[in-house]
C-alpha cells in the first residue's frame, strides 16, 4: 500500500510546491499540502487539528487554507481559516476537493493537487487579494505524517 511519503515523486512535489507559490502570487492568502499514512479520527476533525499543529492559525489574516490527504484512507479535506469562514458560503471547497477525487482516481496525483491549489488560490483571490505588504508567511513546503 502507497505510504504518504510514496504518494508524490520528489519532482511531483516539486511541482506542487511551485504551484503553491505561483497561488499565492495572486492572493494574501497561504495554502499548505499535508500528507498523512492513515487516520483514525473524523477526517475533517482531523486536517482542523493538523491546521492547528501546523500553526496557519498565526498568518496577519487568518487566510490560511489546508489540503489535507490520508492517503490510505483515501481521505481529502480543505479547509480554510477563521476570516475565510466567515467570508465565504457552506460548501465553498467542494469543488476543490472533486477536482482532487477525479484527478487521484485517474492516477494524476500531482496534476490534481497543482490544478486544486491553483483553485484555491483563484478562490482566495477574490476575498483577499494580495496586499502591498504581503509576505510568505507559511513555508510552501509539502507536510507529513505518519501515525
Amino acid at each position: 500500500m502507497l505510504t504518504a511519503a510514496e504518494f508524490l515523486s520528489a519532482t511531483e512535489r516539486l511541482q506542487v510546491e511551485r504551484a503553491i507559490g505561483e497561488a499565492e502570487q495572486r492572493t494574501s492568502g497561504e495554502i499548505r499540502v499535508h500528507f498523512e499514512d492513515h487516520i483514525e479520527d473524523d477526517v475533517l476533525d482531523h486536517a482542523a487539528f493538523i491546521f492547528e499543529e501546523l500553526g496557519m492559525h498565526r498568518t496577519r489574516d487568518r487566510n490560511g487554507v489546508l489540503i489535507y490527504i490520508s492517503v490510505a484512507d483515501r481521505w481529502v479535506a480543505v479547509i480554510g481559516d477563521k476570516a475565510i469562514n466567515e467570508a465565504v458560503p457552506q460548501g465553498f471547497w467542494n469543488d476543490v476537493v472533486g477536482v482532487l477525487k477525479l484527478h487521484f482516481a485517474a492516477s494524476r496525483r500531482a496534476d490534481g493537487l497543482a490544478e486544486a491549489v491553483h483553485m484555491v488560490g483563484a478562490k482566495l483571490q477574490a476575498f483577499f487579494p494580495l496586499r502591498s505588504d504581503d509576505s510568505n508567511e507559511l513555508s510552501n513546503t509539502i507536510t507529513y505524517s505518519q501515525r
